[in-house]
């Protein structure tokens, strides 16, 4: 990697691991092995797998591989933070572009809670487009355990363009359609096999460690650990704490008898202080000395790691100024089991330490790990208030709802009504009405508090939530606006939600100007408090007023102005921008721009899945328009489809004010029509959610899991896609939405 490439810093919507994007460092007693980095390096498939339980040096390797692919070498060492596709693409954009630049717009896309596989095709065709082929590296790929992350790197694998490489290691099955890469000829593994050590390569290990043997006794060493990389070495350590080369228990790969190895022949062998010190700091992913005396209850820990680092492999170096280290995956489980053996009641304590040391210096989210692990659910709590909406708005989705999954896995929500009322928010917001209708149940039941940390009472918190679902009409939802208005705090970003509730109910009763009025103020609160994915929102209301006005011209400048919001800050993904391109939409095709109208239309409707019962006022206004549009277009399919998916809404909402009697005299305008009705536009919600997922290598079962519907279900509306479309095939289908637009281009 060049310097330049080095210094350079994208912005990102999280702070980065620097460690994690660099290989491990060359230190002195680790062994080249150079035949197996030979066969690497003259690999000519794209896909390099490499397979085995901890200990087989598959770092060490890939490391010494990435050495002679310099500078074109993109690296990462996931963990399980990278349980997040924003966090997974974010690390491999950014690893990328510190081999040659890739355009901005890939880190924008990356900000919008809806960044999934449709960003590896733009991480692909940014490789396609680079002066030079590349080489990327996922290390510790068992750690990628979300099917959506693991599908990101199979998707990558299927797809990296010619000349370029992607070299993934894990102890577990390898994230990739491994019968399809071998078919074509396109993957290359390496096994445990392959990783064992040679004598000789056994016997410069041992020396590195200190251990001088004759050639037949290391050779003895060898064939009883198997060429065992991480046997051989805690031998060495054992025989270089004085056992005799003889009398060493050696064994094989992943030997049960491990734990029972360590405590016999290495920590049995250290000082007790020693002993305390690595089993106690084994419960933290990383380690620095200020961190280890706070989780220990010592001083010295820097000092400690220091010794350590230089003397044994087992304690890795993270940085190149010595502050940083990580214990050796094997080495860590090891040490984590024999503290859990000899003193399992100070577990909890030592995260709840780590926990607070976190807090205390500015990470939280590692603190959420460590209190989550200690069962404070009090502080995680107080974490995750304070951390789901810059989070969110950083487009993590998924570690949002992992933190707030933990409270519903271990039975808490109804102790924690502000982490029920943001769990209802969340689902609601990501079209998943049943689980919003789950954690709204949870909110109203669970216990009652007066004031929350933040300063906003229950109440106001719960009729805020109860206004967003509008259960029971316009007119209710204005009155609990009206208490949400009075309970929060001045400043609260909530304040402009429900300015707009309380604008639309005023809209559905004919009352322009008031209505008007609110919208601006709403504007104005929003604009203040920085909640900037609301403003386009708030101007498509106020547009929707110029229209029933006849002001046109007034519309169109709105429109405009909502368009440039969402451009520039690349809200494409939001739930409220459906209600934005498709107002704006009809903007256009009142104004006879066409083809302006047809490509905002298809924006709004990547978003109809996102439009449930759970948010219905703004949904059913949102397909409203999009029915409009459709008609202005000719198009009495997608009309057809949209006013289905009202009809739906209507179902679980009946009164939505007069959003009702146009929804139905819409609908007597569609009836006397006789056009066929089939189409793309015509696609429901169910198809639209599965269209992405069309375009990738997943068969039709896998599809199923990821969707949680069987594969029947999936096969049918696979058909019914094929139908619409004209076409037979998936392909044929991919090709069809990409002309389209409602699919990225693979």
């Amino acid at each position: 990697m060049s310097t330049d490439s080095a210094r350079r810093r994208r912005p990102t919507a999280f702070e980065l691991d620097e460690s994690k994007l660099q290989p491990p460092q060359a230190r002195p007693g680790i062994v080249t092995r150079t035949a197996l980095v030979d066969r690497l390096a003259a690999a000519h498939q794209p896909v390099v797998a490499i397979t085995a339980p901890a200990g087989y040096g598959k770092s060490t390797a890939l490391a010494q591989w990435a050495d002679r692919k310099r500078p074109r070498v993109a690296w990462l060492s996931a963990d399980d933070r990278d349980n997040d596709p924003v966090v997974l693409l974010t690390y491999l954009a950014v690893a990328l572009d510190r081999v040659e630049p890739i355009p901005p717009r890939v880190f924008r896309s990356l900000a919008s809670p809806g960044a999934g596989l449709a960003d590896v095709f733009r991480l692909v065709s940014a490789i396609a487009a680079m002066d030079g082929p590349v080489h990327m590296v996922v290390d510790h790929a068992e750690a990628l355990t979300s099917p959506e992350c693991r599908d990101i790197v199979a998707e990558l694998a299927v797809r990296l363009p010619p000349g370029s490489q992607l070299a993934i290691a894990s102890r577990e099955q390898v994230p990739v359609p491994v019968p399809q890469l071998r078919t074509h000829g396109a993957l290359l593994e390496v096994d445990t096999r392959d990783l064992a050590m040679d004598d000789e390569e056994g016997q410069l290990l041992l020396r590195g460690a200190g251990v001088e043997l004759s050639a037949a006794d290391a050779a003895v060493l060898v064939a009883r650990t198997e060429g065992w990389p991480a046997g051989l070495y805690l031998a060495a350590l054992a025989i270089e704490a004085g056992s005799p080369p003889v009398e060493v228990g050696v064994f094989a790969g992943n030997d049960r008898y491990m734990g029972d190895y360590l405590r016999a022949e290495f920590l049995g062998r250290v000082s007790r202080a020693v002993v305390s010190f690595l089993t106690r700091t084994s419960i933290l992913d990383r380690l620095t000395g200020p961190l280890c005396d706070a989780t220990v209850g010592g001083k010295g820990s820097a000092a400690v790691l220091d010794g350590l680092a230089r003397r044994n492999l087992l304690v890795i170096p993270l940085d190149r100024i010595d502050q940083w280290y990580r214990y050796h995956h094997l080495f860590r489980d090891l040490l984590h089991g024999e503290l859990v053996r000899r003193e399992p009641e100070t577990v909890a304590e030592l995260h709840l330490r780590a926990a607070a040391w976190y807090e205390a210096n500015g990470s939280p989210e590692d603190a959420v790990g460590h209190a989550q692990q200690a069962g404070d659910a009090d502080r995680v709590a107080r974490l995750v208030l304070n951390l789901a909406n810059p989070v969110w708005a950083g487009g993590r989705l998924d570690t949002v709802l992992r933190w707030m999954e933990w409270f519903s896995a271990n039975d808490l929500v109804a102790h924690h009504p502000a982490i029920a009322i943001h769990g209802a928010l969340i689902y609601a917001l990501i079209g998943k009405p049943t689980e919003a209708d789950q954690w709204t149940a949870a909110a109203e039941k669970a216990e009652p508090v007066v004031t929350f940390d933040d300063g906003n009472t229950m109440d106001a918190c719960l009729a805020y939530l109860r206004t967003l679902l509008c259960r029971a009409g316009p007119d209710e939802m204005r009155r609990d606006a009206a208490i949400a208005l009075t309970g929060l705090r001045a400043d609260s970003p909530d304040r402009p939600a429900m300015l707009h509730a309380d604008a639309v109910g005023l809209l559905l009763a004919g009352e322009l100007e008031q209505a008007e009025s609110r919208f601006v103020q709403a504007q104005d609160e929003a604009t203040a408090a920085g909640v900037v994915p609301f403003i386009p929102l708030l101007m498509a209301e106020r547009g929707i007023i110029a229209g029933a006005r006849d002001d046109w011209n007034g519309a169109a400048a709105l429109a405009a102005d909502a368009l440039t919001v969402m451009s520039e800050n690349e809200f494409d993904d939001y739930w409220t921008s459906a209600l934005v391109y498709a107002w704006a939409a009809r903007v256009a095709a009142h104004h006879g721009d066409v083809a302006r109208a047809r490509e905002l239309v298809v924006r709004a409707a990547r978003l109809r899945p996102l439009l449930t019962y759970a948010l219905p006022i703004v949904s059913v206004q949102a397909l409203l328009e999009l029915a409009r549009t459709y008609l202005a277009l000719a198009d009495p399919a997608g009309a057809l489809a949209t006013l289905r998916q009202i009809a739906d809404i209507r179902e679980h909402r009946r009164d939505l004010g007069l959003l009702t009697g146009e929804a139905d005299e819409l609908r007597s305008r569609l009836d006397v029509l006789k056009s066929e009705m089939l189409g793309a536009s015509s696609l429901t919600t169910a198809e639209l959610r599965l269209l992405p997922l069309l375009a990738t290598h997943l068969s039709l079962a896998e599809i199923s899991e990821r969707l949680v519907v069987s594969r029947n279900t999936v096969k049918t509306q696979a058909i019914s896609i094929y139908r619409k479309l004209g076409v037979s095939t998936r392909s044929e289908t991919v090709r069809r939405m990409q002309q389209v637009g409602l699919v990225a281009h693979v």
